[in-house]
């Protein structure tokens, strides 16, 4: 009797334990959120649309400058770029200081490439701005953070690290 007693009692927990699905471990939660990020990256550079928000500037032969969290972007549309990013550097030619709007344009790109390589993705534009042409190379990991080099005839070059982002469309705008 008791044989059979502890026959049940063992077969019935076996079965309870497979019976209810094991929770997740923390490790697969993080694994499965990176690849819905990287799945994220993917659909809007794919789509090109995505906005690109620094955190720190690297002007030519000077220090790092951190930004803080002003409005600091540049927008990338297969339309319209648009940048609102400040101009750390040395400019040449008609720049005059005092009235100088950092690198801020907007226009048509006259190219725009998106190239996926083995662990990032490759973005590169042109922009006529309204005196000045711009050449954007945006380097992308996998994961959305981000390296971009903007290049002017009139000033010196900048880079900026930080991350993209969905653009967000406001309906009331």
């Amino acid at each position: 009797m008791k044989t059979v007693i502890m026959t049940v009692v063992l077969f019935l927990s076996i079965s309870m334990t497979t019976l209810f699905p094991q929770e997740k471990s923390r490790r697969e939660l993080k694994e499965e959120k990176k690849l819905e990020k990287q799945e994220q990256i993917m659909a809007m550079l794919n789509a090109r649309e995505f906005i690109f928000i620094a955190t720190l500037a690297i002007p030519s032969g000077m220090r790092p400058v951190n930004l803080p969290v002003n409005q600091n972007h540049v927008k990338f549309q297969s339309e319209l770029i648009e940048s609102y990013m400040p101009f750390f550097g040395y400019a040449t030619g008609s720049v005059g200081y005092g009235s100088d709007t950092g690198l801020k344009f907007e226009g048509k790109p006259e190219s725009f490439t998106v190239q996926k390589n083995k662990n990032s993705f490759q973005v590169d534009a042109v922009v006529n701005g309204e005196s000045d042409k711009f050449t954007l190379s945006l380097s992308v990991g996998l994961e959305g953070n981000a390296s971009l080099t903007i290049i002017s005839n009139k000033r010196s070059a900048v880079s900026y690290r930080g991350e993209i982002y969905e653009i967000k469309h406001n309906e009331d705008l």
